[in-house]
């Protein structure tokens, strides 16, 4: 840690009590207000947001500020949900009333007081989107440079830049317009030619018979719906299939007719796949062959666009090189004519190298990133920012990377501090504490149990104090006793993606552990090349089934069945009282709870339901008790309040698996789409642990967790092995890797640098192989040399 940027007190505790009125509280505010140091600090007086109790803290302007805690502590509801939203909030009020109207609306968060706050920027792990135009060029302005670069100075001379892009007319390859693939529909997988549209004719799920865009086609007037499909003559069939914003002479069809195909492409095909619900995914995949397109070779370009060269390179030859290798090529790019725009390239190349992104190429849709990698890419924006004295909000940056890549997302978080902007980190790695000027650690637990400050100060006095921050930090990780495994599946030749025509074996029946730098070819091995050689394997990564705003976490563990029969087998009512999506649901929300207002443009605003008040059910539902608690008040339990409150069997051992999965601060009716990817990954560990596979492959469970819950992590993946699993993890975090029975590492660099196997053994063996630098990281961690630790 950097000495001279160190704080002796760059984050003040005020006020840890609770005042019993307002009268107090505002007295406590007043109080602590002569305990600040001027416009020099953020100012926070009684935030309450979500778990947060009564929280009140100066934080340094001008300083990086790393707020860290368990899982559910509290330290996105100050940062996040507070500081950030409460700026947004504020500056979206300073934008004329027509231009307010077209942003978010938000409320003021639940705080006493905030003083002097900056334009805040978020970089949040929110993947780029599923449009399929996006790409990393386009999400960087990489490609809009490079437009330039090609119609200013290419040969030959073509024209504006719109003659390069992808996504206009005159640039796009007209083949598969600018999609850079091609998509062929099996006509006999959409429909039955058998059958007509009344007997369900349409095979596609979403066309159903009974479903708002089967009523479509059947009261179009264009079809007899009793007539079977093959019956149709060829006028009937391009209506069906081809015919696009048609209007009908119906009278009960109060919107424009689309063919089946043209809606199709419009709301599933032109889309990634992993935007889409699992089941419309599945059937997509059913029906369509996707490939590159032979035109273009899957540069979304017209052959004129990519006939263009600079210095005998071509533009899609540009997007299509690893970024690392496209930054040498344009550093050759010396000609005095070019150098302003070549600047902005090289700039912005070299972000992307040095936040560990070069495997990559420009080419890449943003909607195929991770979470972590979105986030890099969004830093890139911000690096070459003129804008200063703005306040940075960075949520958990090293989710995802490698600990030597660490390095390089600290630097740029260092390079935004040093321009004169404050920077927040809510992060679990102590790796950040060595650039951190102070640190804020909330809980000490999660939900209930946290929302108070345990430590503000310099990053050196956080060991030394109380709670399990303090506590992971003194904790140096054991290596296991390596278990024996009961036989060994070997892969041969594989050559997914970058993966070298590699050989190796896994050893079945025991915990192994895939690492390796980012693009390093995990991924490719552990998720591509091992479930195609295996009879069955589950796949356990951290997306859920996109369901609707009623999805949590009862429902889609499937306890709220066997709950809501409880309710009726004590009060002697039909289960369905007690479900919100039936005739329990409150007839003024329909059971959301939320009254969804429509703005216009798109945009929503939704408010508590005020009949019900929130709880989605209709009074008379909420009589009706078991053991003296309504069917509102069990969801809004936490998961461990319902462990401790249900007794029956199928209930408790489910909401016991999520609470040694580390999810008991979250509540039974919370909607799914609130859970991080890590909370959702460790849900569906947890389910999986009722009825275990053969094989499991899961992607960095660790993504999002404090130190004391990957613990409890481990301890869930040891009982899948512990009833005859064999668990693959993809995975940077050391402390899981120390506790590995095998350890397969890949590397040694990333993209055409890697996919080879560095090493394959025992962890201590892995410490003294020199050529990894997982090995290097992990001696480290398990030698007590890492941050944070006492001495370090």
């Amino acid at each position: 840690m950097n000495p001279a940027r160190s704080l002796t007190e760059a984050a003040t505790v005020v006020a840890a009590e609770q005042p019993v009125d307002s009268a107090h509280r505002h007295e406590a505010a007043g109080a602590t207000n002569r305990l600040s140091h001027g416009s020099g600090h953020i100012e926070v007086r009684g935030a309450r947001t979500n778990n947060l109790r009564d929280v009140s803290i100066d934080v340094r302007k001008g300083a990086l500020t790393v707020f860290t805690g368990v899982s559910g502590s509290g330290k996105s509801s100050l940062v996040l949900g507070t500081i950030a939203a409460e700026s947004q909030r504020l500056l979206n009020e300073t934008q004329p009333t027509f231009v307010q109207g077209l942003l978010p609306q938000t409320v003021r968060p639940d705080v006493d007081s905030l003083r002097n706050l900056s334009a805040v920027v978020t970089v949040d792990q929110k993947r780029l989107g599923a449009d399929p135009r996006s790409t990393i060029g386009t999400a960087t302005d990489t490609y809009g440079l490079l437009r330039q670069l090609f119609s200013r100075h290419g040969s030959p001379h073509i024209g504006s830049p719109s003659r390069f892009s992808f996504n206009d007319p005159s640039g796009m390859c007209p083949t598969c317009s600018g999609t850079g693939v091609v998509t062929e529909v099996d006509i006999d997988q959409l429909v039955d030619r058998d059958l007509s549209l009344n007997d369900g004719a349409l095979l596609f799920p979403t066309f159903a018979v009974g479903t708002g865009f089967w009523s479509i086609f059947v009261n179009s007037g264009f079809f007899d719906p009793d007539l079977p499909l093959g019956k149709y003559d060829d006028q009937e069939w391009e209506r069906l299939l081809h015919l696009e914003h048609a209007k009908t002479d119906s009278r009960s069809l109060k919107v424009t007719y689309e063919g089946l195909l043209p809606k199709l492409r419009r709301l599933y095909l032109n889309k990634e796949r992993e935007s889409l619900q699992p089941h419309v995914r599945a059937a997509v995949e059913q029906i369509a062959i996707t490939a590159q397109c032979t035109a273009c070779e899957g540069s979304r370009l017209s052959e004129e666009a990519r006939s263009v060269r600079v210095n005998g390179v071509g533009i899609a030859e540009c997007t299509g090189m690893e970024i690392a290798r496209l930054l040498e090529v344009v550093q050759q790019w010396n000609d005095p004519a070019m150098a302003g725009v070549v600047h902005g390239i090289r700039g912005a190349l070299t972000a992307m190298v040095e936040l560990g992104l070069g495997y990559l190429n420009l080419q890449r849709r943003a909607g195929t990133l991770s979470g972590g990698e979105s986030q890099r890419v969004k830093m890139v924006r911000h690096l070459g920012s003129a804008l200063t004295d703005l306040t940075y909000v960075f949520d958990e940056p090293t989710t995802g990377l490698h600990a030597d890549d660490v390095d390089r997302v600290l630097k740029v978080m260092a390079s935004l501090r040093d321009k004169g902007n404050t920077v927040l980190v809510v992060e679990h790695d102590p790796q950040v504490l060595d650039v951190a000027d102070a640190v804020v650690d909330l809980g000490p637990g999660a939900g209930t149990h946290g929302g108070t400050i345990v430590y503000a100060g310099p990053p050196s006095g956080l060991p030394a104090s109380d709670g399990p921050t303090a506590a992971s930090l003194r904790t140096v990780p054991q290596l296991r006793t390596a278990r024996e495994p009961r036989g060994w599946l070997r892969v041969e030749n594989a050559d997914l993606h970058n993966l070298r025509d590699i050989t190796v074996e896994i050893p079945l029946g025991v915990f192994v552990a895939v690492s390796g730098v980012a693009g390093a070819g995990k991924s490719s091995l552990a998720r591509g090349v091992l479930p195609s050689r295996l009879d069955s394997c589950v796949i356990i990564d951290q997306s859920l089934p996109r369901g609707s705003r009623r999805s949590t976490p009862a429902s889609w563990t499937g306890i709220l069945d066997p709950i809501r029969k409880a309710f009726a087998r004590a009060t002697g009512v039909s289960a369905a009282q007690f479900s919100s999506n039936s005739a329990g649901a409150c007839p003024a929300c329909n059971g959301l709870g939320v009254v969804v207002t429509e703005l216009g443009r798109g945009d929503t605003v939704e408010s508590p339901c005020e009949e019900c008040e929130g709880t989605r059910f209709r009074s008379e539902v909420l009589a009706h008790r078991l053991r003296d608690r309504s069917i509102a008040d069990v969801l809004a339990m936490s998961i461990s309040e319902a462990c401790a409150f249900f007794t029956e069997p199928a209930i408790r051992e489910v909401l016991a698996s999520l609470e040694g999965a580390g999810l008991g601060y979250l509540g039974l009716g919370q909607p799914l789409s609130t859970l991080s990817g890590g909370e959702r990954q460790r849900l569906k560990l947890a389910v999986e642990l009722a009825s275990p596979s053969d094989f499991y492959v899961v992607d960095e469970p660790t993504a999002g967790l404090h130190r004391q819950d990957v613990g409890r992590l481990l301890g869930l993946l040891d009982q899948l092995v512990m009833k005859g699993s064999t668990v693959v993890v993809v995975e940077h975090d050391l402390d899981v890797i120390a506790q590995a029975d095998w350890v397969i590492d890949m590397g040694p660099g990333a993209g055409a640098a890697g996919g080879d196997i560095v090493f394959a053994g025992l962890p201590e063996d892995l410490m003294e192989s020199r050529p990894s630098v997982t090995g290097r990281h992990l001696a480290s961690r398990v030698r007590g040399e890492g941050a944070g630790h006492p001495g370090a």
